[in-house]
């Protein structure tokens, strides 16, 4: 489990195909204290450490993973960056909202637009899991645990402020940008109690 409270930024070292793909990613984590098996959502992706070194480590990315992720959407090149955040441990501070890291698909950027110094982001979610996304709700956009500020029909908006852009890959986001996006647990369950009841 996660937060969707960014902790790093990784870069994309190297991606091989090899059955499944395999990529390294940098980081500045302490890689002493993170285990073979442990848990990185690296771009909101829940993903296995199966390879590691003093500033990298290795993950293999199954071939449902790249059919549900932007990675299978952009692919990832040599250079990128990632938000990174190691998964959640007994006593640490919730944040943000609790986020699994099984992203659910892929939202794209229709519009980016100033406001103060804040900035207004407008996304196109896949129709069947609009219904899942309400206003003053949470969503996971690449990893990041954001507030849905409107929704209409299957668009809907965040406000970035300055610091999640400077501290996360959002600075370097743009129009047209495949996002991994994770609704809510909670608006899951509810929806499908809903669901159940009327049925």
């Amino acid at each position: 489990m996660f937060t969707g409270i960014v902790t790093a930024i990784g870069t994309v070292r190297a991606v091989e195909l090899r059955g499944d793909m395999r990529a390294r990613i940098g980081c500045g984590y302490d890689m002493e204290g993170v285990a073979l098996g442990a848990s990185i959502a690296c771009d909101g992706v829940c993903l296995t450490v199966v390879g590691k070194g003093e500033d990298w480590f290795d993950v293999d990315i199954s071939a449902e993973t790249l059919a549900r992720t932007n990675i299978g959407a952009n692919g990832w090149a040599v250079g990128q960056h990632l938000n990174l955040e190691r998964a959640l441990r007994l006593g640490d501070e919730l944040g943000g909202h609790i986020v699994s890291g099984h992203v659910d698909g892929v939202a794209v950027i229709e519009a980016m637009v100033p406001e103060g110094d804040s900035l207004r982001l407008s996304f196109r979610a896949p129709p069947d899991l609009a219904r899942f996304i309400a206003t003053k709700g949470s969503v996971a956009l690449n990893g990041t645990s954001l507030t849905v500020n409107e929704v209409e029909g299957a668009t809907f908006g965040v406000n970035l402020i300055p610091h999640t852009r400077q501290v996360t890959t959002w600075g370097e986001a743009r129009v047209g940008d495949a996002v991994n996006l994770e609704v809510d647990t909670m608006a899951r369950y509810v929806a499908r109690l809903a669901e159940a009841a009327q049925g």
